[in-house]
């Protein structure tokens, strides 16, 4: 039975993926070990990012994405800094430096073709046995939840965007 080195997937359509991760870094921080944030697609400084900069020194984030979320269609841009960024998470897992690291957003780089599922499924293969993965965002492929350990998947029940509030600073972004 394995008890160490597992690899969980936060998944659906539900807010809370992300900060779910983040609070798994903090937890993993706490307890002294070591913590590598990938963060897909995204490029924006949010709130989240911010306080791991100001506080957390011992996390070391990285962002594989542009200062815009893909709206359509990814540009070359978007596709470039993915899998570049996959390939530096395989050169991450493969230092076996880090005790946690988080790929978040990596499902919606999956839906947006923005690297491949094999080649995702090819760099956790690599992943050192200790090392725990988590991937975050929507539209988990089935093959990647069948591999993971740990699936949880968020669902909306209700929220307040569909009356109207607008993401507010400290709490969406």
């Amino acid at each position: 039975m394995k008890t160490q080195g597992l690899i969980q997937v936060y998944t659906g359509n539900g807010k809370g993926k992300t900060s779910a991760a983040f609070g798994m870094a903090l937890r993993a921080t706490g307890a002294g070990k070591r913590v590598y944030i990938a963060q897909f697609v995204k490029g924006q400084t949010y709130s989240e990012i911010q306080a791991v900069r100001d506080h957390l020194s011992s996390i070391t984030i990285r962002q594989y994405g542009r200062d815009c979320f893909i709206k359509k269609e990814p540009v070359p841009e978007d596709i470039q800094a993915a899998r570049s960024g996959l390939s530096e998470v395989e050169q991450i897992l493969l230092s076996g430096l880090y005790d946690l690291v988080i790929l978040d957003e990596a499902n919606i780089a999956l839906y947006y073709h923005l690297f491949s599922l094999n080649d995702l499924q090819s760099v956790l293969n690599k992943k050192p046995e200790t090392t725990e993965v988590i991937i975050t965002g929507r539209y988990a492929p089935r093959e990647l939840m069948e591999m993971a350990d740990l699936v949880t998947e968020m669902k909306e029940i209700k929220h307040y965007y569909t009356d109207g509030v607008k993401a507010r600073k400290g709490f969406e972004y």
